[in-house]
Parts: C-alpha cells; sequence; structure tokens
C-alpha cells in the first residue's frame, strides 16, 4: 500500500461509454479508463456490443493489467461502457467487479456506476423477497437488477422508474445490444460529461478521459438528466427533478487537475483555492512547500498571493507502492519517509509553510511534518485547502468512519498539537466554494457540515451484504444526528 494513501479519503470510480460506428469502443474504452485510473485502481472491466451480443472482461487489478492485445480483440463491437473501481459497498473482490452484466427481455445489458446507494438494504430485501437472485454484495447490482425489470418499457420509462425508486449519488452507464444509456443522480453528486469522438459519442467521468482518445467534452450531464444514444444519434431528457448538490471533494482533491467541472479548470480552482487560504490564514514564513503531487496547484496560489517563494520541499517515489513485497515491521514503521524524500538543501533553516489538500485521520500529516523538521525546517505552518473533514462520506467516497476523523473528535488547536506543527490554518467552506467559481450550482459538503442533501440511513456500511444484516439496525434516519455515525 502506498504510505501516503493511508490517510487520505479514497478515490469512488470511474465510468466510461462510447457509442462509435465502425470503430473499436473497445480499445478507446481501454484508454478512456487508462486516464480514469485515479478514481479506482481495485479491478477493472469492458463490456462491448456489436448490436447483437454483448461481451465482457473484467477482473482484479490495475487497467494495465487487466487487458492486453488478445483480450481487446476477443471485445468486438461498437458500444461499450467501461469501469475502473474503489469499493464503497461490497468487498473489494471479483465478483464486485463491475461492469455488472444482466439478462433481460429486450436482451443483454450492462451496467457501470460510481456512487453509493443509500437504500440499497430496502431495494435488495425487497427484490430477494420477489425471487431475485444476486451474484455480488454492491449496490450496483441492485440497481442493474432494476433497470433490467424496467426496460421492457424503454429505456426513458425505465430510467424514470429506476430514479424513483433508487437514493442516494449515481452517475451510470449502461450498455444495450444496441444502445448507450447514461443517468446523473437529482443532486448530481458525481460527475458525468458527455463528448463527441469522430462520428460517435462518449460519456466519461471526467473530460480528461476524452484527451486521450481525440474526443471533444460538450457538457455535463445535468442533475437528474439522462441520455440515450443509439442510431438516431443523442436524445437527452430530465428522468428526475434536479436539486444539485455536487461534491466539492471532487475539486478539492479526487478529480484529476487537468479536468474540467462546472466550466472550471480544477487545476485553476485550486490554485484559487491556495490563494483565498492565503487570506484566511496568513503567515510570517519564508518558503512555500506543497506536499506531492495534490497540493502542488494550491501552493503555487498561496505562493503568487503573499510573495513568498515557491520551493519543492520533497521528492515523491512513484514506483513505491508498485512493489508485490511487503516490507517488514521495522520498514513499516518508516512511512512516509518510504514515499517522501525532503530536499535538505531547500529546507534547512528555514520557515515552512507546508500545503496539502486534507487531513482525515492525521498520522500522515504528523509524519511529513516530522520529515521536514528533521531536515533542518526552523518553522512548519500547516496550511489545508479542504475544511476540516469532520463527518463520514455515504455517497460514494470511502473516508474513514467518524471515530476515526481526527477533526471530529480535537479542536484545530489540538489538532496543531498532534501533528506537531507552529500553526495549521484550514480553507472555510465558503472559501473552498468560491474558489471553484462563478459557474457553480450547489455542492455536497456533507463530509465538513454534517448536512446531508440525501437522508442517510443509520445501518449504512461498505459491507452490508458480506455478513448477515443485524435486524435492530434497520432504522433510518432523515438527517445527520450526532454521534450517529460512530462506528
Amino acid at each position: 500500500m502506498d504510505p501516503l494513501e493511508l490517510d487520505r479519503p479514497k478515490e469512488e470510480c470511474g465510468v466510461f461509454g462510447a457509442y462509435v460506428p465502425g470503430e473499436e469502443a473497445a480499445r478507446l474504452t481501454f484508454f478512456g479508463l487508462f486516464a480514469l485510473q485515479h478514481r479506482g485502481q481495485e479491478s477493472a472491466g469492458i463490456a462491448v456490443s456489436d448490436g447483437d451480443v454483448v461481451h465482457m472482461h473484467k477482473d482484479m487489478g490495475l487497467v494495465s493489467q487487466i487487458f492486453n492485445e488478445s483480450i481487446l480483440e476477443m471485445l468486438p463491437g461498437h458500444i461499450s461502457v467501461g469501469h475502473t473501481r474503489y469499493s464503497t459497498t461490497g468487498a473489494s473482490a471479483l465478483r464486485n467487479a463491475q461492469p455488472i452484466f444482466c439478462q433481460s427481455q429486450v436482451g443483454e445489458i450492462a451496467v457501470a456506476h460510481n456512487g453509493n446507494l443509500i437504500n440499497t438494504r430496502e431495494l435488495r430485501e425487497k427484490l430477494e423477497a420477489e425471487g431475485e437472485h444476486f451474484d455480488s454484495t454492491s449496490d450496483s447490482e441492485v440497481m442493474a437488477r432494476l433497470i433490467t425489470r424496467y426496460m421492457p418499457l424503454g429505456p426513458e420509462e425505465a430510467i424514470r422508474r429506476l430514479m424513483s425508486e433508487i437514493k442516494g449519488a449515481y452517475s451510470v452507464a449502461v450498455l444495450m445490444p444496441n444502445a448507450l444509456i447514461a443517468f446523473r443522480d437529482p443532486n448530481g453528486v458525481r460527475p458525468l460529461v458527455f463528448g463527441q469522438i469522430r462520428d460517435g459519442w462518449m460519456v466519461a467521468s471526467e473530460t480528461c478521459a476524452f484527451v486521450p482518445i481525440g474526443g471533444v467534452p460538450e457538457r455535463e450531464l445535468e442533475a437528474g438528466e439522462a441520455l440515450v444514444i443509439d442510431a438516431n444519434g443523442p436524445r437527452f431528457f430530465q428522468a428526475a427533478a434536479p436539486a444539485p448538490a455536487m461534491c466539492l471533494f471532487e475539486f478539492i482533491y479526487f478529480a484529476r487537475p487537468d479536468s474540467y467541472m462546472y466550466g472550471t479548470s480544477l487545476y485553476q480552482a485550486r490554485e484559487r483555492m491556495g490563494e483565498k487560504l492565503a487570506q484566511e490564514h496568513p503567515v510570517d514564513a519564508d518558503i512555500v512547500v506543497p506536499v506531492p503531487d495534490s497540493g502542488i496547484p494550491a501552493a503555487l496560489g498561496f505562493s503568487e498571493y503573499t510573495g513568498l517563494p515557491y520551493r519543492e520541499g520533497m521528492v515523491k517515489s512513484r514506483y513505491i507502492h508498485r512493489t508485490f513485497i511487503q516490507p517488514d515491521q521495522r520498514i513499516r514503521e518508516l512511512g512516509v519517509r518510504m514515499k517522501l524524500t525532503p530536499l535538505v538543501e531547500n529546507i534547512k533553516g528555514k520557515r515552512v509553510v507546508l500545503v496539502d489538500d486534507s487531513i482525515v485521520r492525521g498520522t500522515t500529516t504528523k509524519q511529513i511534518v516530522r520529515l521536514m523538521r528533521d531536515a533542518g525546517a526552523k518553522e512548519v505552518h500547516v496550511r489545508i485547502t479542504a475544511p476540516p473533514i469532520k463527518f463520514p462520506c455515504f455517497y460514494g467516497i470511502d473516508m474513514a468512519s467518524k471515530g476515526e476523523l481526527i477533526a471530529a473528535k480535537e479542536t484545530i488547536e489540538g489538532i496543531r498539537i498532534s501533528i506537531d506543527a507552529d500553526s495549521l490554518g484550514y480553507l472555510s467552506v465558503e472559501g473552498a466554494t468560491e474558489a471553484v467559481g462563478e459557474g457553480s450550482k450547489g455542492f455536497c459538503t456533507a463530509c465538513f457540515t454534517g448536512k446531508y442533501p440525501i437522508p442517510v440511513p443509520a445501518e449504512m456500511t461498505k459491507l452490508a451484504f458480506e455478513t448477515p444484516p443485524d435486524v435492530g439496525q434497520l432504522a433510518t434516519v432523515g438527517s445527520h444526528q450526532p454521534g450517529l455515525f460512530e462506528d
């Protein structure tokens, strides 16, 4: 495991879909998923259709480990969906890898889903009582089974019926034998963008997936909007009433900095977050140092606003997590030192502003502060572009239970003492949202504020169907209650 990633929110999933007459959809999907690999590294899969038969291949591991030329040649067709996964409901196992394949009355379908349903248990128990059999333990299969039931009504009505039943965060691509369907939940929590590629069309979680294959992003799907692409071309329709609440963490950390969301360059948004951070938490220091790589744009923004020199303070090894050799306890205790090497000449004797995107448990930040001090830093002032994370996410980000979140247990001064920083400043929620830009339409800030835009069941857990459910834990609440998500 990458030691830097142990104390960060974990990626959700990436979805991709293509309708490209006359082209090899599987090959395009491979490169699209490769660009979305940052959104999940546990498993990946591609399903394709030639207009009649659906073929699929999926496995555990990275996109480049799962697919090669011979496998892609076994996936003929001009319509495709692809998926790269980090598990948020259901264990990290092959049975939960996506796309999810199902038979329907109108033919075979494959479903790729980014997000997290919050009424999975209720829906699954209902379907099982009606005789439905499940092959996996993920919420995505619940969605897929419902789609197959409604598909005989036609894709538009099927998606409307589905969205009237499921609750939660979801951006979805569905492969049918002769069509590609995509849709986004009424809150638009997770991203989904549509665009053109030569004589065809595609959808993806982020615009960065368009560049490697020559696609041109045209627009994001709106909250509650759906899309059907078939021989007649693309057609959009509103499947549910919108109430925009896109995940603010996509802008702070998750999405690639070369992507665009809400019409905003994420790299520039993160630079503006650094500027806002400097305005809200000024400090007398000598240099600004990012935690690579996610802290770089904000550190540049902080430096530009303050006039403090920007300096690289550490070099990141990009290969340490690719080894299959497990470290022994002595090496494991070195933690981030396996990943980061300080540039002593840049740090020694300096008062350092250390800029990073988030603090979850605090353990990694503490180690990086210690790394700076051991390299001779005179002072270490920590600045964070995410507001304090006090509540867990139930919409597709695996970040920790409330009991593990340091900001849920400690004051900012307590956190400063815990990580041994000379000062600590977090960007405010208002500062983060303002930095995104004027095109913003509403955000989910639940992990910072506890205000969940979609009511969350009390029994929510990633491994809900790995063990028999506790009947005493089936109560549902309509809004966050203090202490409710302590586990």
